[in-house]
């Protein structure tokens, strides 16, 4: 083996290729081909979207579990450890089955003729995730995609079903701005013949053209799948694994955004599946880290939120309006410097008391301190608030909680970078 331990290999995996991302499939299939990973036995969900993505593929992976379904996963980023991108029935999969996988990619990826071929950090840790999930034989294998769709590495497998939860604008470097063409990338991971779910509700015309394009069945938003909210329950209306409309209700709303959470149902009733009793509570149950995350600490409520882009900082701020704090809001803010800041923080500034604008030390990425100040300053709020500049997100979060009273709130978000600092110091698991 090239490398005994997980650290080793991805510190090795992160120089390896020329460019972080590398668009384009043809490295990344010819060593899956090599490695007879292209026809898995598991059944194979791919979700798409510029958010929500997460939320779909832990609904999804609840619900098919609950049914008594052997599942692996695929996310990314992690929060704490790389573990967390593979899991197996939603817990991470070890250093040993990992480790094991990337000496089988390093194998397959050399030719005596051909020489290597070169793969990016992603691309090898979306080959592990397919080969852990043969070499374990799971029923399901959910993949997310990293960046886009239609060339995203784990696109190389024929999903039995595709998902794309939501259009919006991010990676512009990479994606643009012309949401059309966005969608129409994002569509890029429909299949012909087989279930294309699109649970957005503001969809570009670009993303029902590729699904008829491709010969897809195609179930939209209001065009099949639709739900609705009231008082403490909800509803879900979609299409059965016939076509047939199907209708639950009485459903508990859970803590995940309910397009994704629709999306899931949806996806799971395309395979045949049905949802019963147990299935609504394990709904009910639904959770994942850093997603509008809410703990107490002595009387001061804690969000953590991953958003980064101004679709999720609008679900963030429409969430936290609805979550009827008493107090002041206090927000810890750290970001990547890609990203349109400006439009992140106008939907939180009209209840922000204070905003703690935080550093991530060594991230090549992150925004300054400097800039997001800028940024903030571009905004215009219809309130006054104070901006702090504390160093670190620790430090931020630290003094945020020294200020806030019982029955205040403190909203970390950002970024993944901030929440995992945030989950670090206050001794969070994920």
């Amino acid at each position: 083996m090239r490398f005994h331990s997980l650290d080793e290999w991805l510190r090795w995996q992160e120089s390896l290729h020329s460019s972080e991302i590398d668009m384009g499939l043809d490295r990344v299939r010819e060593v899956a081909g090599r490695m007879g990973l292209l026809k898995p036995s598991a059944r194979v969900v791919t979700v798409a979207g510029t958010n929500g993505k997460g939320s779909c593929v832990t609904s999804l992976q609840s619900l098919l579990n609950t049914s008594g379904y052997r599942i692996a996963s695929y996310t990314s980023p992690h929060l704490l450890r790389y573990n967390e991108r593979i899991r197996l029935d939603g817990k991470p999969a070890s250093d040993a089955l990992i480790c094991a996988a990337f000496e089988r990619i390093d194998q397959a990826r050399k030719d005596p003729l051909k020489g290597e071929i070169s793969l990016t950090y992603f691309e090898f840790g979306t080959l592990a995730a397919i080969s852990v999930a043969e070499t374990e034989a799971v029923d399901y294998l959910l993949l997310e995609v990293g960046l886009g769709g239609r060339l995203d590495a784990v696109n190389i497998l024929d999903a039995d079903v595709a998902v794309v939860t939501s259009i919006a604008r991010d990676h512009e470097a990479w994606l643009g701005t012309d949401l059309s063409i966005i969608g129409w990338e994002k569509a890029g991971v429909f299949r012909a013949g087989r279930p294309a779910i699109c649970a957005s509700t503001d969809v570009p015309p670009s993303v029902r053209a590729r699904a008829e394009e491709l010969g897809s069945f195609y179930i939209a938003a209001e065009e099949g799948l639709s739900w609705h909210c009231t008082g403490k329950v909800w509803s879900w209306s979609g299409l059965d694994h016939q076509g047939q409309p199907l209708t639950l209700s009485d459903l508990p709303i859970p803590a995940l955004p309910l397009p994704s959470v629709a999306a899931a149902i949806q996806a799971f009733v395309c395979f045949g599946e049905h949802v019963t009793e147990k299935h609504r509570t394990a709904l009910a149950e639904l959770s994942l880290p850093g997603r509008a995350q809410c703990i107490e600490r002595d009387g001061v409520s804690i969000v953590l939120d991953v958003g980064h882009n101004p679709a999720a900082s609008v679900y963030l701020a429409d969430r936290l309006a609805a979550g009827n704090c008493s107090g002041k809001t206090y927000f810890v803010m750290a970001m990547m410097a890609d990203k349109d800041m400006s439009a992140v923080f106008a939907p939180l500034l009209p209840m922000a008391q204070g905003i703690f604008l935080a550093e991530l030390a060594g991230n090549a990425r992150a925004a300054s301190v400097a800039k997001m100040h800028e940024a903030l300053a571009a905004c215009t709020a219809a309130k006054r608030f104070e901006v702090a500049e504390l160093g670190s997100v620790e430090n931020s979060l630290i003094t945020a909680l020294n200020i806030a009273d019982s029955g205040d709130r403190v909203v970390v978000t950002g970024s993944f970078f901030t929440v995992a600092e945030a989950l670090s110091y206050l001794g969070l698991e994920v």
